[in-house]
């Protein structure tokens, strides 16, 4: 899949544990994992705001365009 999620980096720099932006987030830690790892198939806005407010980032800074 093109759309690379770089959340494991971001996380690392931030210093936080996975379910540590799950809490904050309002999301399960399976659910965040899903996301993680690529195998999400779509991504609430919602969501996607919670986690760059909570990790004082961007979108750009989580998901990456990569041409196959």
């Amino acid at each position: 899949m093109p759309i690379i999620v770089n959340l494991d980096l971001i996380l690392a720099k931030r210093g936080m544990k996975s379910n540590e932006l799950a809490e904050l987030v309002g999301i399960t830690t399976a659910n965040l994992s899903i996301l993680k790892t690529g195998k999400a198939k779509a991504i609430r806005f919602s969501t996607l705001e919670a986690i760059c407010k909570a990790l004082d980032c961007q979108p750009s800074d989580i998901l990456e365009y990569v041409e196959d």
